[in-house]
């Protein structure tokens, strides 16, 4: 069972965090995407604590009250900033300079591949789930086809002043809705909710759009031991993103389809996912 715990970094930032599994064990930290939270990792944790891991899974910047510096200075969102937050954490968890597993969904992925690109030494493995490398990404929303860019117009509603009001109305039923729509559980929908479900919280999350428009962001050939798990019933992200992928990681990479499976891969095939991540960790120790 997993113990929610308050992670003070050095920038004075305090994340709150679930945690399960031996304080000795080898850490694996876990970023959630948007709009979700800590508990997108509910099935995984007691999992990887059964396999004798420290796993660690934070509400991010913005997500964690104690880690929400003002929306309205997009500069406190930046991309810099969520990636230095991936090894403060760390660092709070007890595991300065040394290494560890890192697992990124969505908005998490995005941050993990950047983590992999600026500390691949800090970095055992590398688990995406859904979010494609950011070139390849790129490279499918400038295709002609015009498939990635329609399956990313929500990006351009989420930089608008007004956006974050709507989201929350009718007891935040468009994200109930759009959720739903994407086969995540009510139940799931609730627990993101008391962490994304107010004012504060969601402009803060819609600050990683406006702070990092059209998720630009440099990161070049991945030298991590990587693995790439993608549902192709994902509405969000196409299949010329997910496959392309691999030209963007020059290490050891491992690419898992999950047929019938769309963009929120712990909500639909938990099991599966984890059972994948145990694995690949399990290939590359620490």
């Amino acid at each position: 069972m997993a113990d929610s715990i308050s992670l003070t970094t050095r920038q004075g930032l305090v994340f709150t965090a679930d945690v399960a599994g031996p304080a000795d064990g080898a850490l694996v930290l876990l970023l959630h995407g948007f709009p979700e939270s800590r508990h997108t990792w509910r099935a995984a944790l007691p999992a990887l604590a059964a396999a004798g891991y420290r796993a660690v899974a934070p509400d991010q910047r913005g997500y964690s009250p104690g880690a929400r510096p003002d929306p309205a200075d997009l500069s406190n969102y930046a991309f810099e900033k969520l990636v230095a937050d991936a090894i403060d954490i760390v660092e709070a968890a007890g595991r300065g300079g040394r290494r560890f597993h890192l697992v990124g969904h969505d908005w998490g992925g995005q941050v993990a591949w950047g983590v992999a690109g600026a500390h691949p030494e800090r970095l055992a493995s590398l688990t995406i789930l859904s979010r494609p490398h950011p070139k390849s990404f790129r490279r499918a929303l400038e295709k002609p086809d015009g498939d990635q860019k329609h399956r990313s117009r929500h990006h351009r509603a989420f930089l608008d002043a007004g956006t974050g009001g709507l989201l929350l109305q009718d007891d935040a039923r468009r994200l109930r809705e759009g959720m739903f729509g994407q086969g995540v559980p009510p139940e799931a929908m609730a627990e993101h909710l008391t962490v994304l479900g107010n004012p504060a919280a969601i402009e803060a999350a819609l600050a990683w759009y406006r702070a990092n428009v059209g998720l630009a962001a440099d990161i070049g050939t991945i030298d991590v031991p990587t693995l790439y798990i993608w549902g192709d019933a994902d509405a969000t992200v196409g299949p010329d993103a997910a496959r392309g992928t691999a030209e963007f990681v020059g290490g050891s990479y491992a690419f898992e389809v999950l047929p019938g499976v769309g963009h929120f891969v712990m909500d639909q095939a938990s099991q599966r996912a984890t059972d994948l991540m145990l694995a690949h960790l399990g290939r590359h120790p620490v």
